[in-house]
């Protein structure tokens, strides 16, 4: 069992407390039968998206008007809930993530007509959602995205490539990031909806990683869109991507959480009975030297993540630096974590379907998608310079 005397920090309300009781015990009986399942990915995370809005999880993934559980997304809600998914498995997490990352611009941002068809199949889990913003030449750097869309007459017309599109291949839309020419650089890059069925796209490849997730690479040949389809403003694009990177990068970091206590918590089991040398291997200074580190790196996390969840739920509009240091720091803090789980298990840690190996594999990917540490770093430091730039 998980250390859950987080939940007595005044970061949270009842209501988040008593979500996280029933979360946990719903992924034990409707998720946890899965986790080592990776021969039918597609399925499995359709499926997976099924159950959440089957058993009212999604509802936390949209506005209330639209079948949502909150007036606006709560993020310490969907922090708590991507941190418990993930302790389970990582593709329930992703499941769950990316029906609220491929849907929020929509909230954010959309009109109405577009909220009252995308949200409710989005959280009723029965239309799967995507994100399309990186590209081949074009991911950290948003300002140089090539992707074009040109307004004809009723509708757009879009061409290009995006990349490491997760849910690519088996979602029902995608948000699209596309340039649009109203200025240079980031500042002429506009948002759109794509349904999958729309002519012209196509999905050109798809891509197998370690961690086993619906990934592709979609093409866009003259693909049309009704021009009804642009979310916000045209040129807003840059605006609306960074206003849900806002919202969702803590959740990587909660996410990340998961899985480390998962990893700490494997450790401890296993290091209370393996005998070494004549006496329990967790009766060693250097292995309680190891755990000690891991815990206080997961509470470090922890910390910076129901911070940047409550700033932005509770104070602040905007948490770009919080959530930035939010998801630097948890997921880099959750590798090692993960490592010295699997240091402390020897041989046993990288025998293909035990935990710790899968966790070795799952986490490796939270430090790069939705930002790199490095991207997160720069993100940072701006910050903190513009702010000691104030008078």
């Amino acid at each position: 069992m998980a250390d859950r005397s987080f939940l007595a920090w005044p970061f949270f309300d009842d209501k988040h407390r008593a979500l996280a009781a029933e979360l946990e015990s719903w992924t034990e009986r409707e998720i946890a039968p899965h986790e080592h399942d990776e021969h039918d990915v597609d399925g499995l995370t359709k499926r997976f998206v099924a159950r959440l809005g089957e058993g009212g999880w999604l509802r936390h993934a949209v506005p209330a008007p639209y079948g949502g559980h909150h007036d606006k997304l709560d993020v310490r809600s969907l922090c708590l809930i991507r941190e418990t998914l993930a302790r389970t498995s990582g593709l329930a997490d992703f499941a769950f993530a990316m029906q609220g990352l491929g849907s929020a611009s929509i909230a954010l941002y959309g009109s109405e007509a577009l909220k009252q068809r995308y949200l409710p199949p989005v959280c009723a889990g029965t239309h799967l959602a995507a994100f399309a913003l990186s590209e081949p030449e074009g991911g950290s750097d948003v300002a140089a995205l090539r992707c074009a869309a040109r307004r004809d007459g009723d509708e757009f017309v879009i061409d290009g490539r995006k990349t490491w599109i997760s849910n690519g291949g088996i979602a029902g839309h995608y948000v699209l990031f596309a340039r649009t020419g109203e200025a240079p650089g980031a500042k002429g890059l506009s948002a759109f909806v794509v349904d999958a069925d729309a002519p012209g796209l196509r999905i050109a490849e798809r891509i197998q990683v370690i961690a086993p997730h619906p990934l592709a690479t979609l093409a866009f040949e003259s693909c049309r869109i009704p021009a009804t389809n642009l979310i916000g403003r045209p040129g807003d694009g840059f605006k609306i991507a960074m206003a849900t990177l806002d919202i969702f990068r803590s959740t990587v970091g909660a996410a990340s959480l998961g899985f480390a206590r998962r990893a700490l918590d494997e450790a401890v089991r296993f290091v209370s009975r393996r005998e070494v040398f004549g006496k329990m291997l967790g009766e060693y200074q250097a292995t309680q030297m190891r755990l000690a580190d891991m815990a206080t790196e997961i509470d470090a996390a922890a910390l910076l993540i129901y911070r940047a969840a409550w700033t932005k739920d509770c104070v602040a509009d905007r948490v770009t630096r919080e959530a930035a240091m939010a998801k630097m720091y948890a997921t880099e803090a959750a590798q090692r974590v993960i490592d010295s789980a699997v240091q402390l298990f020897g041989g046993m840690g990288v025998v293909s379907g035990v935990p710790v190996e899968r966790l070795y594999r799952e986490i490796r990917a939270l430090r790069i998608y939705e930002g790199t540490t490095e991207i997160q770093k720069l993100i940072i430091a701006s910050q903190v310079v513009a702010q000691g730039e104030k008078p």
